[in-house]
Parts: structure tokens; sequence; C-alpha cells
């Protein structure tokens, strides 16, 4: 990944990123959006203005993905979330760590003090490690909160960590 080009993008190059999304979204095992979602759909949530986009660049194509964005308001604003989404050509290489440790740096210098990731699901422990790897903590397990296409119900991890 000696290549490897992180850049913020806008609502105009959501179609760099629509593939990446689109799989991640219709094989449904890591978030728990619905796997019908429409492109304009995606592109509407990923362009919503509370939002900064990033594309994971590599020789001249779109290897991932992510978003920055208030976890809360109000009172809590000052906590991050952050979803992260890779191509799958590119998965086990350790891009979505990469991307982790971009995006804690892009939420430092937005002011936040904290980052939580509201479901990392059990079924995806390369995620799990990944986010440890990058200094956060499990805070909680939701019990049978996420309804895996091939596993049924299985637990979700609460993950956080201050910046």
């Amino acid at each position: 990944m000696s290549d490897l080009n992180i850049v913020e993008i806008t609502a105009s190059d959501f179609p760099m990123i629509w593939p990446i999304l689109e799989q991640v979204i219709r094989e449904g095992e890591t978030y728990p959006w619905p796997r019908d979602m429409t492109a304009s759909a995606a592109q509407q949530m990923w362009s919503d203005p509370k939002w900064r986009v990033f594309a994971a660049l590599e020789d001249g194509g779109c290897v991932g993905t992510y978003f920055i964005r208030p976890n809360h308001s109000g009172p809590a604003a000052h906590i991050a979330n952050a979803g992260y989404a890779v191509a799958e050509r590119a998965r086990g290489r350790g891009l979505a760590k990469l991307m982790c440790l971009h995006s804690l740096d892009r939420a430092r210098e937005n002011g936040f003090r904290a980052m939580q990731f509201n479901m990392v699901v059990s079924a995806n422990p390369a995620a799990h490690a990944a986010w440890k790897a990058c200094g956060f903590e499990d805070v909680g397990v939701l019990k049978e909160a996420f309804n895996h296409p091939r596993l049924g119900f299985v637990d979700a991890h609460v993950m956080y960590r201050l910046l």
C-alpha cells in the first residue's frame, strides 16, 4: 500500500465509492443498514452536511471509504462516530486500520474529544481486532443486537476511545 492516498471527497465523488458501499450493504454483515438500500438513499446519507467522507485511493482506483460524524448532538457533540468500508479486493491488508488511524487524526482536527463505534458486529473479528489495535476499548456488549444474514442473531460491541 505504498501508493495509498486518503483524500476527502464531496457528494459529486459518490459514484467512486458506491461500488464499495453497495457490496458492503448487500452483504449485510457489518452495518445495520437495509440490504436493499438504493444508491440514492446511500448517497443522501453519506452526503449529510454533518459528515466528512474520505476515499482511500490506490493505483488510480478507490479501495476504501470512511466517514466521520458527530455521534450525538448537544452536550455530547464532542464524541465522533466513524464507519469504514473496504473493497473486497483490498481486504485483509490492514486498510481499515489505516483509515481508522487517519480518521482519528481528522476527528482531533475537528475538535472531537472521543470516538465511539456503536455496533461492531461480533461476527467481524478482524474489525474488532483492528479497532482494539487503534486504542479502542469495549465498553459494552449488545446481546443479539445484529441479525446476521448467515449466522442469525449475534452480539455487537460498543467501542470507545478518548482522542
